[in-house]
C-alpha cells in the first residue's frame, strides 16, 4: 500500500456543466484547479480514486531548482516563489520548508558536471554553490567514505507530499471547486471538433475545456481522442523511517542514496541509481524516441518484464461511454517496491553516515512515474482537439514544479497570458524527433 494521505472529502452535489473539467487528482491536476477557481473559472476535478493517491503522495518530497533541465528553470522559478507562500495561501500545512538540497560528487567528472550545470543555471539568476570536499563534510556531519565535492542550492527546499495536494485541494474547494472522487471518466466527447463534454461513470457533465492531468493515465485518456503522447512508465522505490534525530539539513543525494527530513521526525529515503523501466507495449512502441535517453541512464535504469507489462497488453484500453473501463478496474496504481533496491539503500545509508545505524523503517512503497522523451513536462494545448490541454509527463520533477505548472495551465486554458514561456512544453515538439533530447546534467 502507499502512503498515508490528508483525507479530502468530494463535493456532495455532482455537477452536470462546468467551464473546466480537470480530469487526475494528482499535485499538477490540483494546481490546475486551484490556479482556475482563484481566477474565477468554474471548475469541476475528477479523480478516479482519491486525491494524491498515486504518483504525488509517493515521490520524494524535494522542492528544487538543482540540477534541473534548463528548460525548466523559469518554471520552477515561479513555483518556488509559490511554494514559499502556500502555507499562507492556503491556510493549512502543507510541509514546506527551505532546507536547501546537495547532491555529492564522487569524483572529479562528476564534480565538473556539477560545475557546468552551476554556471548555466546562474545565467537564469539559480544561486548554486560548488563545495570542496571539506564543505561538504561540514554541511553533512558525519558523512563517511570518499567525496569529492558537491553542489548545494541554499534556496531549495521541501514539502511533504501527503499533505501537499490535499491541501490545495481543500483550499480550491473553499474557493468553489467542485471535487468528484471515485468518479472515473470513461471517455471525452466533441461537436463539431470542440470539446463538449465528459461522460463518468456517474453521468455527464458538459463543459467547454478539459485538462489531462492523468499522470500515468493520460497516454491512454489522449488515445481516446486519438493523439498520440509516447508516454512511458518507471516504477521508483521508497520508504519512510520513523522518528529518528540526525543532524543533516538539507535534502541530500549521495548518488546510490538520497534522504530528507520529514514533518514527523522520521526520514523519506529513496534513490535515482536504480529505478525500473517496465516492459510494456509502450515501451515497445515507443523505443526509438526513448532510446537517445535511455543509453545515457542504463546504468541506472532496469528493464522490467512483469505483470504490468501483461495488465497493459491484456486490459488497458481507451474507456467507452457506454462500458465500465480500466480507469473503474483500477483505481490506484499502486505497484509493488523494489525489496532488493531497498535493502540496499539503508545499507548504503548506514554505511555514509553511521548515525542511521538504529534507523527503523516504519514503511515502503512504490510509484510509477509518468516519464516522456526528453524528460521534460506537456503542458499544452491539443492541435485539432479545440478546448483540450495536457498537463503531464513530469517525469519525476512534477511534486516541485506542481504550482508553476499548474498556474500555466490555466493562462493557457483561459487564454491569459502564460506565467512562463510555454514553448518548450508543447506537445508537437514530439513530431520532430531527431530534436527531442533529454538534458542529462547530475
Amino acid at each position: 500500500m502507499g502512503p498515508n494521505v490528508d483525507n479530502v472529502e468530494s463535493t456532495p452535489a455532482f455537477p452536470t456543466r462546468a467551464e473546466v473539467v480537470v480530469i487526475g487528482g494528482g499535485i499538477v491536476g490540483v494546481a490546475t484547479a486551484l490556479a482556475l477557481v482563484d481566477k474565477g473559472v468554474d471548475t469541476v476535478l475528477l479523480e478516479k480514486g482519491v486525491v494524491a493517491a498515486e504518483q504525488s503522495s509517493r515521490n520524494w518530497g524535494w522542492c528544487r531548482r538543482t540540477g534541473r533541465d534548463l528548460r525548466e528553470l523559469p518554471l520552477i522559478e515561479a513555483s518556488m516563489q509559490m511554494w514559499e507562500g502556500m502555507n499562507q495561501r492556503l491556510g493549512r500545512e502543507c510541509g514546506f520548508r527551505r532546507h536547501g538540497i546537495v547532491y555529492a560528487a564522487h569524483d572529479e567528472k562528476q564534480f565538473e558536471r556539477h560545475g557546468r550545470w552551476r554556471e548555466a543555471a546562474a545565467e537564469h539568476g539559480i544561486d548554486s554553490r560548488l563545495l570542496d570536499a571539506g564543505q561538504m563534510r561540514r554541511l553533512v556531519p558525519g558523512l563517511q567514505g570518499p567525496v569529492f565535492g558537491g553542489l548545494h542550492t541554499p534556496a531549495d527546499g521541501r514539502a511533504e507530499p501527503q499533505k501537499a495536494a490535499p491541501a490545495m485541494a481543500q483550499a480550491a474547494i473553499e474557493r468553489g471547486l467542485n471535487l468528484q472522487q471515485h468518479c472515473a471518466v470513461r471517455s471525452i466527447e466533441r461537436a463539431g471538433g470542440r470539446i463538449e463534454r465528459v461522460v463518468t461513470e456517474h453521468g455527464e457533465i458538459a463543459c467547454q475545456s478539459v485538462v489531462i492531468a492523468g499522470g500515468a493515465w493520460s497516454r491512454l485518456l489522449l488515445a481516446g481522442l486519438g493523439v498520440t503522447l509516447p508516454q512511458l512508465k518507471v516504477r521508483s522505490s521508497v520508504l519512510r523511517t520513523r522518528p529518528l534525530a540526525v543532524d543533516v539539513e538539507p535534502c541530500l543525494s549521495l548518488g546510490r542514496v538520497a534522504l530528507r527530513k520529514r514533518l514527523d521526525g522520521g526520514w523519506t529515503i529513496a534513490s535515482s541509481s536504480n529505478n525500473l523501466a517496465e516492459v510494456t507495449p509502450d515501451a515497445l512502441r515507443f523505443l526509438r524516441l526513448f532510446w537517445p535517453a535511455y543509453r545515457v541512464e542504463r546504468e541506472i535504469l532496469q528493464p522490467h518484464l512483469g505483470r504490468q507489462g501483461l495488465d497493459e497488453v491484456l486490459r488497458w484500453r481507451p474507456g467507452q461511454a457506454e462500458r465500465v473501463s480500466i480507469y473503474e478496474r483500477i483505481r490506484v496504481l499502486d505497484p509493488a517496491p523494489h525489496r532488493p533496491t531497498l535493502v540496499r539503500m539503508v545499507e548504503d545509508l548506514k554505511r555514509a553516515l553511521p548515525a542511521f545505524a538504529g534507523l527503523q523503517v516504519a514503511q515502503s512503497w512504490a510509484g510509477l512515474i509518468d516519464t516522456l522523451p526528453d524528460a521534460i513536462p506537456v503542458i499544452s494545448t491539443v492541435e485539432n482537439v479545440p478546448g483540450c490541454l495536457v498537463a503531464t509527463g513530469f517525469s519525476g520533477h512534477g511534486f516541485g514544479i506542481a504550482p508553476a505548472a499548474g498556474q500555466l495551465a490555466a493562462d493557457l486554458i483561459t487564454g491569459d497570458v502564460p506565467c512562463v514561456d510555454p514553448e518548450p512544453f508543447r506537445l508537437e515538439r514530439f513530431r520532430h524527433p531527431h530534436d527531442v533530447r533529454a538534458q542529462h546534467w547530475l
